[in-house]
């Protein structure tokens, strides 16, 4: 639905307001930009099931404000940094257009994506980290190949490992998709507790694979029951 007032068009109702679980101010505790200052919009709701998901309280809850709220919170602590992350993020119309609002303000901007939501309409001036789900996560037939052709050497791909069969996934799935090609970042990180970081590091050495092994580092700032971000 669009409505017209005075002659302009707004935008659809359904895009004029997000649900939002959180807006906060930490360090970015992945992806290439981990250990810098970021203010994270955390959206509710997230249609995967992840196995070993450490942030299931984003999958329901959360307060409907208006989209121009929405911005003006994220805008107001003053990091040049602004995340967009979930549950999964691109489940509401609105997040397009607050990605664009975001670019538009000067901020660097990152999407954090499971991987499964088109990310045809997705702003080109946002960083997109996207997972690919390896098969320990229990997700890995909702992997969205399509998605690759939107990405670049701006954006990064992201894969989480459960132990060595994901990480031979991974590996296979590197080399069949060309991903090395393509230009993205290639991380590739532990599930926490399952498996242990200094294996994983060993495999990658071993294998010469050009990864960038990275940590969660709030778990370790914050101890291992703060959310993933």
């Amino acid at each position: 639905m669009t409505l017209k007032a005075g002659g302009a068009t707004l935008a659809p109702v359904k895009e004029a307001s997000l649900v939002v679980g959180e807006i906060f101010t930490s360090v970015q505790g992945e992806s290439t930009y981990a250990g810098l200052p970021c203010t994270f919009v955390r959206l509710t709701g997230c249609d995967l099931r992840c196995v070993w998901c450490d942030t299931p309280q984003a999958r329901r809850g959360g307060r409907r404000l208006a989209r121009a709220q929405v911005l003006a919170r994220a805008l107001d602590p003053g990091t040049p940094l602004v995340t967009l992350t979930g549950g999964e993020p691109l489940l509401q119309p609105g997040a397009i257009l607050l990605l664009s609002e975001l670019c538009d303000a000067g901020r660097t901007v990152l999407l954090e994506t499971g991987g499964h939501r088109d990310l045809g309409a997705v702003d080109p001036r946002v960083h997109k980290v996207m997972d690919l789900k390896a098969p320990g996560s229990g997700e890995c037939a909702r992997n969205r190949r399509e998605n690759l052709r939107h990405l670049d050497a701006r954006d990064e791909i992201k894969f989480v490992l459960a132990d060595r069969a994901d990480y031979e996934w991974m590996r296979v799935t590197m080399r069949a998709w060309e991903l090395v090609r393509l230009g993205p970042a290639l991380l590739a990180s532990c599930v926490w507790g399952r498996l242990d970081p200094r294996q994983l590091v060993a495999w990658v050495i071993e294998d010469r694979l050009p990864v960038r092994v990275q940590l969660q580092l709030h778990k370790y700032i914050w101890g291992p029951e703060a959310s993933g971000v």
